[in-house]
């Protein structure tokens, strides 16, 4: 899943794609759960807008019209957000993905997962939104208008401080590392982080939330922040289906201590890494490091 720095990354890639840009047609799949407001009131609504600024919230994009209404999109699990003249890979179907050499791609094809493609006016190229799962999401709020899922959210992760984590910690027997995924409580860390911002850390992710000390919670965020500032300059966490608007693979994954390296040497101690499941998630960590 996507989490804040790949979402982060696709928003500075995008912007300069998307602002100033006066959308000429909206062209999507059949109305599903992936579609917040119906297919035909975005094609009715969306027309003639202009794009005026592009936003995050946790894992949210937030794009700003000259209407007033805000497009909220979110990727979800699969979701892919990109301009029509990518190429990648990760881009095609898993049987293309086997059979074409790179140099074979010429371009992405719109295909059945291809859910949302905003067209515009100065006829270059489209902003095209797939996801094969469908776990994605698109809303457009009117003008003044917020959205439940906004306004459950906690402070951002990269405004984040100890002090918010702590208070949080203070009242839940839940792992940390259970506390660390609510979005509710710090918006935009997911499995990734979390598992690298508590290794960096050294806090072990089934610790109860309310034995961990302030000092430790100051550590966590601040570890936290550290590996997604990290992923944000690399360009993100290209592991499946993640792509930068440009087509691009992120660099992060190539720099993972912990996450998906069960059995693998800590790059501390040499201890073999572990994985376990904490609240039907995967965690991994260093059984000596983190304590």
């Amino acid at each position: 899943m996507p989490e804040l720095p790949e979402v982060e990354v696709t928003r500075r890639e995008l912007a300069p794609r998307l602002l100033g840009r006066r959308i000429s047609a909206v062209h999507t799949t059949a109305p599903s759960y992936f579609f917040l407001t119906p297919p035909a009131s975005l094609k009715r609504r969306l027309k003639g807008c202009v794009v005026v600024d592009l936003r995050r919230r946790g894992k949210y994009l937030l794009a700003c019209l000259d209407s007033g209404d805000v497009l909220l999109l979110h990727l979800g699990m699969t979701g892919q957000l990109f301009t029509a003249k990518a190429r990648s890979p990760r881009l095609l179907s898993a049987t293309a993905r086997s059979s074409l050499a790179p140099e074979q791609i010429a371009g992405f094809k719109p295909d059945r997962h291809t859910h949302l493609r905003l067209c515009f006016a100065d006829g270059d190229e489209d902003v095209i939104f797939r996801d094969v799962r469908k776990f994605g999401k698109v809303r457009l709020l009117p003008s003044g208008q917020s959205d439940p899922r906004l306004d459950k959210l906690g402070v951002d992760a990269l405004e984040a401080t100890g002090a918010d984590l702590f208070a949080a910690a203070s009242k839940r027997r839940a792992p940390i590392k259970t506390l660390l995924l609510d979005q509710g409580v710090i918006a935009g860390i997911g499995n990734i982080y979390a598992d690298e911002g508590l290794f960096l850390a050294r806090v072990r992710p089934s610790r109860r939330a309310d034995r961990v000390s302030a000092d430790e919670c100051d550590r966590i965020v601040q570890s936290c922040q550290a590996v997604m500032l990290r992923s944000i300059e690399t360009g993100g966490s290209s592991i499946a289906d993640y792509v930068r608007p440009t087509g691009g693979d992120g660099g992060y994954q190539d720099e993972r201590k912990v996450y998906a390296r069960e059995g693998l040497p800590c790059p501390i101690c040499g201890a073999r890494i572990v994985r376990r499941v904490l609240g039907q998630r995967s965690t991994h960590y260093c059984p000596r490091c983190q304590r």
